[in-house]
């Protein structure tokens, strides 16, 4: 340990650049440098600091707020949902993403109570700690809008970042990519609502064809809602919307 949180702090809050700041705490200082690195890579984001002890955390949020913490639970000084309750008393509100080790359910269910919006078990793959961060980015730009949310909009928000966690890239069948698949994922995820093939392949970059099969592979899951909107011409046009992941069943 050396006492104090690594990498420096950056010079202007987020609000200044427009980036979600991070701080990344991780006992393991090689470790807390690769997740540095994968939020690095994610645009939007930006890391302020690396601490690698809650006393380092501490000390680095109070005189440098951040948005986010990227927190391991199993620290040397104290474990992670201590040092989150303790950031609580201290008037700070960042909020949390647990990325840790730990699996047993006691922990995974403190760690909910206390208001962690996300719960990734290591080992993951950069596109795992990717999708959740841009989910969370979508939510804060959601709710930086201000103003009120009818009940649909509400309920795009909850399910947001639960849905971010369905369907890993890992579990896709032989032949499809996790990078579109993560692409037509997370358009469906921030769109202000149902979209169709060809709106999803142009905001994706890819053809209608390739849409469409990574639509149904989606329709398959159970990931999407499809609803069917008829133009001028008479011809219904399939049209998708993603479905919030049900908390009480399995995907």
């Amino acid at each position: 340990m050396n006492g104090s949180a690594s990498n420096g702090p950056a010079d202007s809050p987020s609000g200044v650049s427009g980036d979600i700041s991070v701080l990344v705490v991780d006992d393991d200082m090689r470790v807390a440098r690769i997740n540095a690195a994968y939020v690095a890579k994610v645009p939007g984001f930006r890391v302020s600091a690396q601490a690698h002890s809650a006393a380092e955390a501490l000390a680095f949020l109070d005189t440098h707020p951040v948005d986010l913490i990227l927190l391991d639970h199993y620290l040397p000084d104290e474990n992670g949902l201590d040092l989150v309750r303790r950031l609580r008393e201290r008037g700070h509100h960042a909020d949390v993403i647990m990325v840790t080790a730990a699996r047993d359910l006691a922990t995974v269910q403190a760690a909910m109570r206390l208001g962690a919006l996300q719960y990734l078990v290591k080992p993951f793959t950069f596109a795992g700690l990717r999708t959740r961060l841009e989910a969370y980015g979508a939510l804060r730009r959601t709710l930086d809008t201000g103003g009120e949310a009818e009940q649909a909009e509400v309920d795009r928000i909850f399910g947001a970042l639960a849905a971010a966690g369905a369907d890993a890239p890992n579990d896709l069948p032989k032949g499809h990519s996790p990078t579109t698949a993560d692409t037509v994922r997370r358009i469906l995820l921030t769109a202000e609502g149902p979209l169709s093939t060809q709106q999803i392949a142009d905001r994706a970059g890819i053809s209608r064809q390739t849409a469409q099969r990574y639509l149904k592979l989606l329709d398959r899951t159970g990931r999407v809602t499809l609803a069917l909107r008829y133009g001028e011409t008479g011809r219904p046009e399939h049209r998708y919307a993603w479905r919030p992941a049900d908390p009480g069943g399995a995907h």
